[in-house]
């Protein structure tokens, strides 16, 4: 082993060793990002609460839901004209620092506590949508205040007031249904303010919350403030809980493709050290030469060659049938496949699912059904004509 191996070898041993003294004597600050991650065990996580959810929720199915609400509830739901509600009963629980509902979520939501069910919100700010729906208003304060009282409005729960000084919302309901909603807590800082309430929506009921750091690791651990998430949540009913939990996972939102090695100490440095000794390598290797690589032509791809070959000889022998059945198999495919649509029934449902999913103008959508019906109903004796409107019909939606 040569004299400048041993030298670059002792080196490298002696920065890991002073980097894991650096690392081991330094402080780690503590983490006051508003994750809402069941995961995460700092300030505003939700570790503590997905801990003990079964017993803020005794006796009750607890349910966690990965995917938006639209998701979830869209296949729970059953069209047969004798039963027309949801295959579920209970309550749509989200807690999070800001409902990140999108609409088509948010219309679920609504549909879904129509038919007797409870859709439990808890978030700083809530999508304009909903509040349009319910005919709420959220209004800020105009003073940011750095600690708030908040106390239920049911007595019979006492009249203790808890004060949250961290992770706080300025938000309070300043307009509501006064035929539909009850009142159930309030917070105060200049002055009390409505930051709980219960809005009556046909069979079911939406239970607005304005609080979420309530129910952070910060505040369940803090002396008894426990109690008042215990209160507020004392005020779904009976029955299944179906907790969104989507992104709040310990998910690593970062989109760098080395964002989980950067996220841990460890490997963090173990890549640093790689690229400096990588660096060194070079450095004292760089008078080497490799030897020229030979340069070696692709295979050509003539996939697509094939397909056109194959596609003019149907043309060339005027099978229109043959060619607008094909056309209607692949579409039909791309639609079961990208969108994750039954194509078993082309009917006005279909319709309607598949205008929500490509966004596609429903005019267009009911044409190429139409087409599509009507050829399967006749399907001998096409002409070209009926073979250019078909794949006009088709390329409308199909097309990005």
């Amino acid at each position: 082993m040569s004299k400048t191996i041993k030298i670059c070898i002792a080196f490298l041993i002696l920065l890991m060793v002073g980097m894991v003294i650096i690392d081991a004597k330094t402080r780690k600050p503590i983490d006051w990002s508003p994750t809402y991650s069941t995961k995460d065990k700092i300030p505003f996580g939700l570790y503590v609460f997905n801990q003990e959810i079964n017993t803020f929720f005794k006796g009750q199915k607890i349910e966690k839901i990965n995917v938006t609400p639209y998701e979830f509830l869209l296949d729970k739901f059953d069209s047969d004209s004798l039963v027309n509600t949801y295959k579920i009963k209970g309550t749509f629980l989200n807690i999070n620092s800001y409902s990140d509902l999108d609409n088509q979520s948010v219309q679920e939501l609504i549909y879904f506590a129509s038919h007797g069910n409870t859709v439990f919100i808890s978030a700083k700010d809530m999508p304009t949508s909903l509040l349009d729906s319910l005919k709420l208003e959220l209004t800020s304060e105009f003073k940011y205040k750095d600690s708030i009282y908040n106390w239920v409005a049911n007595k019979k729960l006492g009249n203790k007031k808890y004060k949250i000084t961290e992770g706080i919302g300025n938000n309070y309901f300043s307009k509501i249904d006064t035929l539909n909603t009850t009142v159930l807590g309030y917070q105060s800082g200049d002055s009390t303010r409505v930051n709980f309430i219960r809005v009556k929506y046909y069979y079911g009921e939406f239970l607005l919350h304005t609080q979420p750091a309530a129910f952070t690791n910060f505040h369940l651990l803090k002396a008894n403030h426990h109690e008042y998430a215990e209160k507020v949540l004392s005020y779904i009913p009976k029955g299944n809980i179906y907790w969104e939990t989507k992104g709040q996972n310990g998910e690593v939102i970062s989109e760098s493709p080395m964002r989980y090695i950067m996220s841990q100490p460890a490997l963090k440095w173990a890549w640093w050290l790689f690229l400096i000794g990588m660096l060194i390598f070079m450095i004292f290797n760089a008078k080497r030469k490799q030897r020229i690589v030979p340069i070696k032509d692709p295979l050509p791809n003539t996939t697509i060659d094939f397909i056109k070959t194959i596609g003019n000889l149907y043309y060339m022998e005027g099978d229109h049938d043959n060619l607008i059945d094909k056309k209607i198999i692949y579409f039909l495919e791309r639609i079961r496949n990208e969108y994750l649509i039954d194509t078993s029934n082309l009917n006005e449902d279909f319709i309607q699912r598949l205008q929500h999913k490509t966004g596609k103008d429903i005019n267009d959508i009911r044409n190429a059904i139409s087409l599509i019906n009507r050829h399967r109903k006749n399907p001998y004796h096409s002409v070209e004509a009926d073979l250019i409107q078909m794949n006009t019909a088709l390329e409308k939606i199909m097309a990005h």
